[in-house]
């Protein structure tokens, strides 16, 4: 079965790249520097240290397997498509928006593994991420919500 496409920016590959560096070359001697110490304690059995750090491992293994066939299935987005000379939203834009109810907002699509809406970062499998893709600057978009179909209008797409 072919592993899923993950949608990264540059920086958002650069960040997994780094963070897989730090979780193969320092989180795996320190955890495995923790397992040795609490073996030292004695029975295993009943070694909370142990335990603890034994958990921590398959935690960490998970997380660097999970981060491999991400940085592997990567696909970089950095092209703006167009349709008759006007931009069109897609992942990796900057969408300015008109919510009737919330104001004015900014938000960048970007792919699952990105995501913060924090930091104005929306996936594009998010309710509003996903009705956006493929409008124009002057768009009305129709959003479907828990509460029901809202309406944005697209401001700027950069």
């Amino acid at each position: 079965m072919a592993e899923e496409q993950v949608y990264l920016t540059h920086k958002g590959l650069e960040d997994l790249k780094k963070e897989y560096e730090h979780m193969t070359t320092v989180k795996r001697l320190e955890i495995a520097d923790a397992i040795q110490k609490a073996r030292e304690y004695g029975d295993l059995s009943e070694n909370a240290e142990y335990e603890n750090a034994k958990n921590q491992q398959a935690f960490i293994e998970g997380r660097i397997s999970q981060l491999e066939k991400m940085i592997a299935n990567a696909v970089i987005i950095d092209s703006h498509k167009s349709i008759a000379g006007k931009k069109i939203v897609q992942i990796g834009s900057t969408v300015e928006i008109m919510d009737p109810k919330l104001k004015e907002q900014t938000y960048t699509i970007v792919g699952t593994a990105e995501s913060d809406p924090l930091k104005g970062k929306i996936s594009n499998a998010s309710p509003l991420g996903n009705a956006l893709l493929g409008h124009k600057e002057g768009d009305k978009v129709k959003v479907p919500t828990p509460g029901g179909v809202k309406e944005v209008d697209v401001l700027k797409i950069s």
